[in-house]
């Protein structure tokens, strides 16, 4: 491991200055199939799609040689007034994927831009429809849409918030569907919101189809479609924010086909490239599109330098074909039953996982001292887990892995979606080494 000081010119990304200052930092230098390798030859299990983003694995030659390809002929040209025809033949792959007639696609170059620009989209179709007043999104607690100040005021973590107050104004929360068991009653949370509101005044709701922020939230039945009730009842767009559920990770091409949304619009990005280019993008259900085309603006007043990018289109339509003629989403379907019973068994076996939950290739394990005593972390004890503790573990046993103490300390798990039973084991298996470790360590938290 090289020491901190080779990497006091780089600034990390949500790390601690501890851990950047002290280290140590792992530098990975190799990527294939579901493994990883650092600068001193450590092999690591990518427990994490890198950050559940990695659909079809690592180290895919065919695909860099498309984008190597794209960009000796045209590296860049913007998709203002003129495109390229790879941007045409990614719009229209992903177009084709999508579900119903969300069938319009917006490109920028991440997640966050992805739900600024629904939330640009949304006002300017009210402004459109002769209602300039509906400004107002309603978003759900523990929610994570973003960093853009547009995104981070739909966002509702309130510690990465905290420090750029005061945000956007007209952006509230509700709770999100942790602990329900009726979907229709916990949607109509939502409505209430719009009343207290003002239904003349709200112009989007957002959510993810399966929650990231809390630990893969995974709404009961009956809430999505309520949530379209809802907002057809009020006249409020309904996005779904499907950045990390989408292309897959959920075992169907969207995550809104498995929970029964019908979105008006649903942002993307990660999986759409499965990590080989920076990319995002909205759909658009056409009638929306068709009426912010045909009003006084005559367009989308909203753009970015690298939307459309050349090389990233390549890079999505090389994935996402691979992705199809490799079946890596069925794939997913054909394993994820298996997946959720190897992590309840681990759950059974470890009394420091408190709740296992998710679905598909994404879920999360809750961590406390004991689920048979009911004795959770204090948020002091779930803070040092994560924030020391874990990343040390995880690093032994050789995982490269998310730990979170959003709502609790817990072990995010979203490995690539070409994993099989062999690397899923594997995957289990240490994990199972790392709780092992969790309970000791609880016990010397307990004992300080």
């Amino acid at each position: 491991m090289k020491p901190p000081s080779d990497l006091k010119h780089l600034l990390l990304h949500f790390t601690g200055a501890r851990s950047w200052r002290e280290g140590p930092i792992t530098l990975f230098t190799k990527g294939e199939g579901c493994y990883l390798w650092d600068d001193s030859g450590k092999r690591y299990l990518d427990a994490l799609a890198g950050l559940f983003v990695v659909q079809i694995g690592h180290g895919r030659a065919d695909i860099a040689k498309e984008m190597g390809r794209q960009a000796e002929q045209l590296a860049y040209i913007p998709s203002w007034s003129a495109t390229n025809p790879v941007a045409v033949e990614a719009a229209r792959l992903i177009s084709d994927l999508a579900p119903a007639d969300l069938d319009a696609v917006f490109f920028v170059s991440s997640g966050s831009e992805a739900v600024e620009s629904a939330i640009k989209f949304a006002r300017q179709y009210h402004t459109a429809r002769g209602n300039p007043g509906r400004t107002k999104v309603i978003s759900r607690i523990n929610s994570y849409h973003g960093t853009t100040m547009g995104a981070l005021s739909a966002t509702g973590l309130e510690d990465i918030r905290a420090p750029f107050l005061p945000l956007l104004p007209g952006f509230s929360k509700v709770p999100n569907t942790l602990g329900y068991t009726d979907g229709a009653a916990c949607a109509r949370l939502v409505e209430e919101e719009i009343l207290r509101q003002g239904p003349d005044q709200v112009g989007m709701v957002i959510a993810e189809p399966v929650q990231n922020g809390g630990g893969a939230i995974v709404p009961p039945d009956g809430y999505w479609p309520e949530l379209r009730r809802i907002c057809d009842r009020y006249g409020v767009l309904l996005a779904a924010d499907e950045v990390i559920n989408a292309f897959g990770r959920l075992g169907t091409w969207f995550g809104s086909e498995l929970v029964g949304a019908e979105p008006d619009l649903i942002t993307f990005a990660k999986g759409a490239t499965s990590g080989y280019a920076p990319i995002g993008g909205m759909l658009v259900r056409r009638p929306l599109v068709d009426r912010v085309l045909d009003s006084p603006a005559a367009g989308f007043i909203h753009g970015a330098t690298w939307g459309g990018h050349p090389v990233v289109m390549a890079a999505s339509v090389a994935n996402l074909t691979a992705m199809q003629d490799e079946k890596v989403v069925e794939n997913v379907a054909r394993y994820g039953d298996t997946l959720r019973a190897s992590l309840h068994d681990l759950r059974e076996a470890h009394d420091v996982v408190m709740d296992m939950r998710g679905t598909g290739y994404f879920y999360a394990l809750a961590l406390g001292h004991s689920r048979r005593a009911g004795r959770n972390y204090t948020d002091e004890e779930s803070t040092r887990m994560v924030k020391e503790i874990l990343p040390r573990l995880a690093l032994e046993a050789r995982l490269h892995l998310r730990v979170d103490d959003r709502g609790g300390a817990k072990i995010m798990i979203s490995p690539p979606l070409i994993a099989g039973p062999e690397e899923l084991d594997d995957m289990v298996e240490r994990i199972s080494r790392v709780l092992d470790k969790v309970a000791a360590a609880g016990k010397m938290e307990e004992a300080r």
